[in-house]
Parts: structure tokens; sequence; C-alpha cells
């Protein structure tokens, strides 16, 4: 059994921001940053793990960076639960097509959320892999990545002046004579 005093190490998977709030702990608030690594109580996480929401949380949105405290809550988790943005990368430049499929068919929703991001941000050359994308998660990686340059393209094409500006006359400029000093 592990003790509710120790601290783990919890990782935000999510690109967005992250929170929770756990009434059983005097209204505790919580908000982890894209990235973010927070050490937090197990008895924290029990209780989070019991709150309306809570499971789907640390299910999808959190890594628990202890095995232990993984065991402890969820019993048995797949390997693409430990998957980091850094992990999703290596899978989708140098994974097989089949260690992809099994990414894309058991990895938390966060996973998945991280996968869409990458594959327009990097973006994702694969054919197989893209496919694999549209059909598991209904997200059509080409497009998105059209739509992507269509906004640069959009943001360079500012009209340009081709012909010269017309001048304007020059508007008379008027001479102030200073009055001359009585001396």
């Amino acid at each position: 059994m592990i003790s509710k005093e120790k601290t783990v190490a919890v990782q935000c998977r999510e690109s967005n921001r992250v929170g929770y709030k756990i009434p059983d702990m005097g209204n505790l608030k919580r908000n982890f940053q894209p990235g973010e690594i927070k050490y937090i109580t197990f008895e924290e996480l029990f209780k989070l793990f019991q709150a309306p929401g809570g499971e789907y949380i640390i299910r999808n949105y959190l890594i628990i960076k202890d095995e232990e405290a993984v065991e402890a809550l969820m019993q048995q988790v797949e390997p693409e639960y430990y998957y980091t943005k850094e992990r999703v990368i290596d899978l989708m430049q140098n994974g097989s097509a089949d260690e992809f499929e099994d990414c894309l068919n058991f990895a938390p929703q966060g996973v998945l959320e991280v996968i869409k991001d990458l594959a327009v941000s990097l973006p994702l050359n694969d054919i197989v892999k893209r496919d694999l994308i549209l059909k598991k998660l209904d997200f059509n990686v080409a497009n998105a990545i059209e739509l992507t340059k269509d906004d640069e393209v959009v943001e360079e094409a500012a009209p340009k002046r081709k012909a010269a500006t017309p001048q304007t006359p020059k508007k008379p400029v008027r001479k102030v004579v200073k009055p001359a000093s009585a001396e």
C-alpha cells in the first residue's frame, strides 16, 4: 500500500492548461501549464481520482511519473499512457506504421491531441500515418496543413502599391515677419 503522504511527480501532457478543484481538500485548486511538472501527494491524486471528472483528467491529460502510484490508482495502463511530446515526435518520425496505429488505438485523449498538433506543426509527411490519423481520429492532416499555409499566404499577400503615390501640390508656406524691436 502506498502512503498518502508520498510525493509524486505529475506532468501536464496537454498543449493547453489543465486544472482541477478538489472540494474534499478545502476546495484545493491546482492548474498545470502545458508540460509543467508539479509534485503532489498521493492523497491529492487519490481524491482527484474519486472526484467527478478526476479519473478522466488523470487518464487523459496528466502523466503520473511514478509506476507504483499509477498501479495503486488505475491498476494497469497501456504503455501509451506514459508518452510525452518527445516520444510522440520520435514515433511520428521514426516509428513503424504498426507502432503508430497501436498508439492511435490505445493512447489517452491527451496524446491524441498532441499527435494532431504535431502532425500539422512538424508537419507529418508520411502519407500512411496521415491516412491512419484520418481513419482513426477523423482529422485530415493535409487539409489542416493547407489551412495553415493559407493563413501564412494571407499575411504575406498584403496589397502593395504598383504605381507611384500621387503627389499632392505643396501648400504655400507663410513667411512670418517678426516685428522690429523698438530700440
